[in-house]
């Protein structure tokens, strides 16, 4: 015997398994999806110099599932040595860490405040790990304005980054 299922049954049992599919979510529409270039930072080191150098390089990404990842590096971050980062002299080990900031983890958007939350699931910056934090965006053509609440070298700041292409 053949059993026969219903097209409309059919196009509800899809339309409901969708709602249960990790990353089927707002993600998807958000515009700040798809992968982004910093380009600058209104963040200060305590002596007043820019926290990111001149010339930074960094990458933001946000998938369509709610993932994204976050790098950014100065551009003078000296190589160790050694050419091996497990034996970086204490003075390297500090320029790295100072130079440079990692995380990734979970996002959500929420469009009607401009606004996207980051679950942090690890961080260069372990004090971030665990944690979550809401940044207001502003995207203006192929610019990303980020307001950072809590920088993880203290303060607020502003980040701007440019869509990769």
């Amino acid at each position: 015997m053949k059993r026969f299922i219903a097209p409309s049954i059919l196009s509800a049992c899809v339309v409901a398994a969708a709602w249960l599919v990790p990353g089927a979510t707002a993600q998807q529409k958000s515009p700040l999806v798809g992968s982004w270039s910093f380009v600058s930072s209104t963040g200060k080191t305590p002596d007043g110099n820019p926290t990111w150098g001149a010339n930074p390089k960094g990458l933001l990404i946000f998938a369509e599932n709610g993932y994204y990842s976050s790098i950014i590096v100065r551009a003078d971050v000296p190589k160790f040595a050694s050419n091996n980062r497990l034996q970086g002299t204490p003075e390297e080990n500090k320029a790295a860490v100072h130079g440079a900031i990692a995380t990734f983890g979970k996002y959500t958007v929420d469009e009607a405040n401009k606004s996207f939350t980051v679950r942090f699931e690890a961080s260069t910056y372990p004090n971030n790990t665990g944690t979550e934090q809401t940044r207001p965006f502003v995207i203006t053509g192929d610019e990303l304005k980020i307001s950072n609440p809590a920088s993880s070298a203290g303060g607020q700041s502003e980040l701007l980054y440019k869509r990769a292409k």
